[in-house]
Parts: structure tokens; sequence; C-alpha cells
């Protein structure tokens, strides 16, 4: 069988965030028709086999160091290529990916094909990127000045490394169109989402909305503080509103000003029992790009999104979503599905449906097997 190797800039096992969830989810997929294996950074090294795919997944964990500004800063400049580049190639990790054998080799993020491009590996196995979100425009939007130097640079690593690649798997339409443009042919938009689960009970809820994210994560940072600017003006008048905030918070962070009616939950260990008190997930949010897990989890539960268009992606493509970027809208909306439990549940049902009807049909199976093949060479 096929043996699909997945490298990892997290930790599967133990660490959490939209993009690692939804490589939880690519390497079940892949574990339908491949034999699947992962390589991870990590606190430690070490070898185990972890409960995430049927039969069990061999991980290899490689340690990843810890930053040293002035030797990332040097490279950086010597090489002439991005920081978050650099930082994610060196010499540890090159040799553990010589020491696997593999058919195919999975990037998940730009930077983790770094190393594998100096591998001895580069030039005879297949090599795919799934990139997850375009670092590049989440750098321009939420590292102020650094982010605008970074950008360009990033860019360029990004259509560098996809042009040694033998497929690129994005989770948005226009970024695989760019590829395509610049000289990957095998770019695809991958339509994967998330298994349908646990219906909630929208019927059953009272006006509260539920904003979810790490916001360690620039762009989830940003949305929660656009949230809370927000919130005043949807809660007005309406007796028990509630906004709900799950998610870590950015370590060192300030703590805002909390408008009444707002709770900030931190981190949630029920996540699926949180989403069943929420009457919707709003996503107020301004940066977006790759995966959008909390909306796909929320579609999957039946759960209503009010989402603005960078913060839904491609993924109307797939479900009838709406998007809301006037500020206006986007309030009116919240307003809307607070004061009428039976709009709720009407858009709940909808995307329930649709998205089980995805899922069983076996389209997102079917889209990341095609992008393996893609990448296996003969």
């Amino acid at each position: 069988m096929t043996k699909v190797t997945f490298l990892l800039s997290k930790d599967p096992a133990t660490q959490h965030g939209g993009d690692i969830e939804l490589s939880r989810v690519a390497m079940r997929l892949a574990a339908d028709s491949f034999d699947v294996a992962a390589l991870c950074l990590s606190a430690e090294n070490g070898s185990a086999t972890v409960d995430l795919v049927p039969g069990g997944l061999p991980l290899t964990r490689v340690a990843k160091p810890p930053v040293d500004k002035v030797r990332i800063l040097a490279r950086s400049v010597t090489q002439r290529r991005s920081l978050a580049h650099v930082r994610f190639d060196f010499d540890e990790l090159v040799t553990a990916i010589d020491a696997l054998e593999s058919d195919v080799f999975v990037a998940e993020h730009s930077y983790m094909a770094e190393s594998f491009l100096r591998s001895s590996h580069a030039g005879r196995t297949g090599l795919i990127i799934n990139t997850i979100n375009t670092e590049s425009q989440v750098w321009l939007s939420t590292r102020g000045l650094l982010g605008k130097i970074e950008e360009p640079r990033l860019l360029r690593d990004e259509i560098r490394v996809a042009r040694a690649a033998d497929a690129v798997g994005t989770y948005d339409i226009e970024e695989a169109e760019m590829y395509r443009a610049n000289g990957q042919p095998q770019a695809r938009w991958l339509d994967v989402t998330l298994p349908p689960s646990e219906k909630v009970d929208v019927s059953a809820t009272g006006p509260r909305l539920g904003f979810v994210g790490v916001r360690d994560w620039p762009p989830n940072q940003e949305g929660f503080l656009y949230a809370l600017q927000l919130w005043p003006r949807i809660a007005e008048g309406i007796p028990g509103a509630e906004l709900c905030i799950a998610g870590p918070k950015k370590p060192g962070a300030k703590d805002p000003v909390y408008p009444p009616g707002v709770r900030d939950l931190g981190f949630v260990e029920d996540l699926p029992g949180f989403f069943r008190t929420c009457r919707a997930l709003m996503a107020p949010i301004k940066t977006g790009g790759g995966v959008r897990v909390k909306i796909l989890d929320s579609i999957s539960k039946g759960l209503p999104v009010i989402g603005t268009g960078p913060a839904v992606g491609s993924l109307p493509a797939l479900f009838d979503l709406p998007t809301y970027d006037d500020e206006e809208q986007f309030i009116a909306e919240c307003r809307r599905h607070l004061l009428d439990r039976d709009v709720a549940v009407k858009a709940g049902d909808a995307l329930y449906e649709a998205n089980r009807a995805h899922w069983e049909t076996r389209k997102p199976h079917r889209s990341f097997e095609d992008l393996v093949r893609a990448g296996i060479r003969s």
C-alpha cells in the first residue's frame, strides 16, 4: 500500500488549534486509501503510535528548537528567505526526514517543505504541500511594519516551494488559482469538511451567540476585539442577550473592557457542549485564509453561522452561506437570530443537511485522495 507521511508543525496528539485539527481530519481521510504516518515538531524527541487513525498513527517527534532571533535574522538575510521559512528549516528535521521511508510526503504549511527540500528525498520522492493558509497575507494584515516587510518575502517563498512540489492543496479557491497562475499546475482546492456530528437543538437555545477561536492566532485576536466592539449594538434592547467567548486567551495580552452581556470562558474543554448552548456562531473575522475549522465544526452540528467574507472564505461554494461584510448588515443579522429563534432553526437545519450530503457522498475523501495521487511519483 502507498505510504503517505505528513510533516506537521505541531504535535497532533497534544496541541490544539484550527490548523492541527484539520490536519487530523486530512490524515483520517488519507488513511481510507493509504498507509499513513506523521513526523511532527514537538516539545520532545521520540517515536510513538497515537490513536488518531484506524490502527494507530506512527508518529515521529522532533524537538522544535527555541527561537534564536539573531540567528534566524542572519540566516534570513544571507539566504534571502523569509523569517518563517528559515525558522522551520533546521538540520535535525532534515536528518529525521532522511531516516523515513515513504512514497510521498505531505507538508502541512508551506514552510514545512523547506527541510524536505534539503533532504535526500528531494527530487526522488513525491512532495505535496497542503498550504493550510496564505501565511504571507496573515503577516501583512496582522504584523504591522514587520508584516509589510515580510509579506513579499513570504509570498516569494510560498511560490518557490509550491513550484518545487508535485502537487499543492489549498482551502481557498482563489489561493489555488494563484498558485496555478504562478507555475504550479497541480494546485487544487480541497473541499474538505468535517463529518456530521450530534446536531444542536437550536430551538432549545436562549439569546446567546458564541465566538470561538484560539487567540494567539492573530486573526482570531483581531476578530475577538472586533466582536466586543460590535456587541453593544447587537445586544441593544434584547433581554438576556449574551456573547460567550470560547478559546484560550492570547498570552500576555491585556484584558479588554468587556461590555455587559459578554462572558470570556477561555479554554472550553467541552466545546460540543458549549455549542449546544448557542443560538448561532458569530465570526466577524477581518483577516481570513485557509482553515475555517470553527465554521466547519459549527456547520457539522447544524449551528447557524453569521460570518464575514474573510471568515467564511470559499465555503459558500459548498453551502448556502451568506456573508456580511457591511458592519450594519452584520449587526442586523446577529440581532435577527437573537430575536427570532425560528430563523436560526431554519438556517441550522439547512447547513446540517448540506454538510451531511456532502460528507456521505465522500467528496472530501475523494478530494484528498486525488491530491495524494497527484503527488506520487511513478
